[in-house]
């Protein structure tokens, strides 16, 4: 069988990675020396990385994470309320597959999104659909989503993420139907998939931001008591990057 008849094998089998990794081989004279199974080893290896990297690839584009944000480039300085420890955890991702939740608070500007869609990020790199919504665009979505006649479809999709991310809770009043939609997605999830929150409220006040009292009690009931907490403190990052671009 020629070279190319091989490569041309491979492909037609999608085995991308190992077609590449194959003709590496071949563009490599030193590489014809190396034991049959060394070179298939690196075949196969090819073949996986490539896998992995399109899947997360897949993941992230249905992601629609607000910021480009992993986890090496986390900032631990003192004074940000991070705990290495604690984001170690948070970073296996255990939380995720046991469906608890994580609430981030803090001021604004403080990177509470940027820390959610790291955290979503390395869910992602672990093969976990994650989801980033702004809580007042999902809102908006129900609302046409249910306009459309295609509400079902839309939360049923929801669903499926294991991880959803919700920026920017409490930014903007709920209305009486907002809050019921907001209850629905969170029922949803229980037991089946977690959410991580960011919000310049502290969780005391939530209570009160979400109005009515029984709907308050179901959804707070859902969150909060499953849920890892970090307090971010310190200057908004965005005062500090502005600072260090004058000073260059």
């Amino acid at each position: 069988m020629s070279r190319q008849h091989t490569l041309n094998a491979l492909r037609e089998l999608k085995l991308e990675g190992m077609a590449a990794a194959l003709e590496r081989q071949h563009a490599s004279p030193s590489l014809q020396d190396s034991p049959f199974d060394d070179r298939l080893a690196v075949l196969v290896d090819s073949e996986r990385a490539a896998r992995e990297n399109r899947r997360l690839a897949r993941l992230l584009k249905q992601a629609r994470l607000k910021v480009e944000a992993c986890a090496e480039d986390i900032d631990y300085r003192v004074g940000r309320g991070i705990d290495k420890q604690q984001i170690q955890g948070l970073l296996a991702c255990d939380w995720i597959t046991q469906h608890q939740n994580l609430i981030i608070t803090g001021p604004t500007g403080v990177g509470k999104t940027w820390l959610a869609c790291a955290l979503a990020h390395q869910g992602a790199r672990r093969g976990i659909p994650v989801a980033y919504r702004r809580l007042p665009r999902l809102l908006e979505e129900l609302e046409i989503a249910r306009e459309a006649g295609n509400l079902t479809a839309v939360r049923t999709q929801l669903a499926r993420t294991k991880l959803l991310v919700l920026d920017d809770w409490g930014v903007s009043p709920l209305g009486r139907r907002a809050r019921q939609d907001l209850l629905e997605v969170i029922d949803d999830r229980v037991g089946s998939g977690s959410v991580a929150i960011t919000s310049q409220l502290p969780i005391t006040e939530w209570h009160a931001y979400l109005g009515e009292p029984t709907i308050a009690d179901a959804i707070l009931d859902r969150l909060v008591h499953s849920a890892h907490r970090i307090q971010l403190q310190g200057e908004s990052m965005r005062k500090l990057k502005s600072k260090a671009s004058r000073r260059d």
